[in-house]
């Protein structure tokens, strides 16, 4: 038997923002539903953006549960730190100490940058 990582659904209240969010970080091209977003990125198993009315974001690093979250790798973290604060993610820990930034997307979703 063979099992093979098909996509990565991530849940939000307003899936325009968030999928045009991951498509401009991403480099991602996007197939819209009413319901549902599918972003399609090199490197990545499809990413799915999902309605869900009244969608309550997580909160790092305590509160709200994290569902999931991504770390990405970047060989220019300056770069991706203006990339991401431009498509309309916010940083949660600049990674003074380790490198490694935490931000949010949109939905409230952390994600981890750590530099390659």
């Amino acid at each position: 038997m063979r099992t093979t990582l098909l996509s990565l659904v991530i849940d939000a209240a307003e899936i325009d923002a968030e999928s045009a969010f991951w498509q401009r970080v991403l480099g991602a091209s996007v197939t819209k539903t009413a319901s549902h977003h599918f972003l399609q990125a090199d490197g990545f198993p499809a990413l799915v953006v999902q309605a869900v009315p009244g969608h309550v974001p997580p909160t790092w690093p305590d509160g709200n549960d994290q569902q999931l979250h991504f770390d990405l790798r970047t060989d220019d973290p300056a770069e991706t730190h203006r990339l991401v604060l431009e498509a309309g993610g916010r940083c949660l820990e600049p990674g003074q100490r380790s490198g490694v930034r935490v931000y949010a997307s949109p939905a409230g979703h952390p994600f981890c940058v750590r530099p390659s």
